[in-house]
């Protein structure tokens, strides 16, 4: 990645522009004038710009991600706010939400204030994501408003699920004040019984403990009961089964203030891939069958499942290369998220773009008119068509730990335009 300040005068020539806000695509030129979109228009012209010829690309708003894991502070072995820009720029990210499963976590008005002010330089925008209860505890709602004020976009206990169904329901009746969306990792922990891969015929020949799908759906479907109950908005996350898709899609008829994410891994893979025992598949919710695959798929085509998220959750190679049962959940996806669901959800690349930009926006009330005259740059422009194969070359993560690592995708981020940066991607293959 060659990653250097946008010239005074930028000229992007002769792409297709996709706004996922009109859902209108046209061929046409964008003048970047100090950071700041001048004009779009045919055969623009200024002999005192730099060129970038955008001849069979798609230019778009840039892509934002409403959940990763940049793990600072705390542990920063396995990435920092740095590093995660990177490999966020690196897909095609300018602006992204940081989940609060640091350590400490981000459970405090001073958390959150350190995130904002340390991410202030940062390439893209970073926006953290406070707990819900204290120390995740899952048991004494945080400081929400104070967090709220010193810029937490939503609440989480991330990878500790709410049990607690009376904490969850004050939790969603205090943000209800706020028209923030409250966000619980969907697990019943008895029913997981430590679980770590899907339960079923593959964990039983593998020889591994098994998550059923039930410890997801049911949480879901309590959770959005609550929210129902005190109707506010809710956003569930990392959906993975075929159950929690009907739960979800029987429940937005009732309450239209439910919104769902999938990540590019559950749509890509099924639980046979975890047949070698490759640790960068341990995943929490865990990777399902392709019943459930196929379940996903169809959710985000009717509508059922909102966007796309990566669940970005980087860790050291040392504790990758555990045994299958004692290594960490989580793998990284960030670099890599725009070529999977592309190649993988065979849609249109007008909705597949919605899925990581309009969508999530909407989700998180972030500023969705990105192509209005005298708007701060945040583009990202694509060439939709090219295939290439994943490397470690393409990972700017300070982790290492992708399945997809050896796949062949379609979609290919060459440029990332952010916060007065422009990522060139097209340094490497």
């Amino acid at each position: 990645m060659n990653l250097k300040k946008i010239p005074k005068k930028l000229l992007l020539k002769g792409g297709k522009i996709f706004d996922p806000t009109l859902d209108k695509l046209k061929k046409a030129d964008i003048l970047i004038e100090k950071n700041k979109i001048a004009a779009i228009g045919q055969k623009i012209k200024d002999n005192n710009a730099s060129i970038i010829d955008c001849n069979g690309l798609v230019i778009t708003h840039g892509f934002c991600d409403v959940h990763v894991h940049f793990r600072e502070p705390g542990q920063e072995d396995k990435e920092t706010l740095a590093t995660g820009s990177l490999a966020a720029l690196a897909g095609g990210f300018t602006r992204v939400c940081a989940m609060p499963n640091t350590s400490p976590p981000l459970d405090s008005p001073e958390a959150i204030n350190f995130i904002v002010d340390k991410s202030t330089e940062s390439p893209i925008f970073i926006h953290p994501i406070g707990a819900v209860t204290k120390d995740q505890k899952g048991k004494d709602l945080t400081e929400i408003q104070g967090m709220i004020k010193e810029g937490a976009v939503a609440i989480s206990d991330d990878g500790l699920p709410i049990s607690d169904a009376q904490v969850m329901r004050l939790a969603l009746e205090y943000t209800s004040m706020f028209d923030i969306p409250v966000i619980n990792h969907a697990e019943d922990e008895c029913l997981r019984n430590n679980g770590v891969m899907n339960e079923g015929d593959n964990s039983i020949r593998l020889g591994l403990k098994g998550n059923p799908s039930l410890s997801e759906s049911i949480m879901i479907q309590r959770d959005l009961e609550l929210a129902n109950l005190v109707n506010t908005k809710i956003h569930v996350p990392h959906v993975s089964t075929s159950e929690a898709v009907s739960n979800i899609k029987r429940m937005k008829k009732i309450n239209p203030k439910i919104s769902a994410e999938v990540t590019p891994h559950h749509l890509y893979f099924n639980d046979q891939a975890l047949s070698n025992y490759n640790t960068n598949f341990k995943v929490a919710p865990p990777i399902r069958s392709e019943n459930d695959r196929k379940a996903l798929t169809k959710g985000i085509k009717d509508g059922t499942i909102d966007c796309v998220a990566t669940d970005h959750a980087p860790h050291t190679i040392e504790e990758k290369e555990a045994s299958f049962d004692m290594a960490p959940f989580g793998m990284i996806g960030l670099e890599s998220c725009f070529g999977v669901i592309n190649k993988i959800l065979d849609l249109p690349i007008n909705l597949i773009i919605k899925l990581i930009t309009k969508n999530p926006r909407r989700i998180m009330g972030f500023n969705n008119n990105l192509f209005e005259i005298g708007s701060h740059i945040e583009l990202t422009i694509v060439d939709p068509n090219l295939e290439w194969v994943f490397n470690e070359n393409n990972i700017y993560s300070k982790s290492k730990n992708s399945p997809f690592i050896g796949e062949t995708l379609k979609g290919k981020v060459l440029y990332t335009l952010s916060k007065g940066y422009l990522a060139d991607l097209n340094t490497k293959n």
